[in-house]
């Protein structure tokens, strides 16, 4: 399934710029960047429970929001991209 992870770090103390790399960091192990706070998973269910576990233990839930979407890759589904950023493609062939 396609996850979109979405988060909003309060960043006006250290400790909160401490908790957005790390949030950051979770999700670059995971899935690749489309904008500054928003990441694109390819992951199972197994994957998509270890990383909300992850994510979960980062951020401050008095302070911050994080939005996980499950998208189902059902017939019809797709992403309509437009300006500079074009995202990999991970089920194209590898071109060396």
């Amino acid at each position: 399934m396609l996850v979109l992870v979405c988060y909003d770090v309060n960043t006006e103390t250290k400790e909160g710029r401490r908790r957005l790399r790390r949030v950051a960091k979770v999700c670059e192990s995971t899935g690749q960047r489309v904008q500054k706070s928003v990441f694109e998973c390819h992951l199972d269910l197994a994957k998509f429970e270890t990383l909300e576990r992850k994510l979960l233990a980062e951020i401050n839930d008095q302070q911050d929001c994080l939005r996980l979407y499950r998208i189902p890759e059902t017939r019809g589904f797709e992403v309509l991209e437009h300006g500079t950023f074009k995202a990999v493609d991970f089920d194209a062939p590898l071109v060396l």
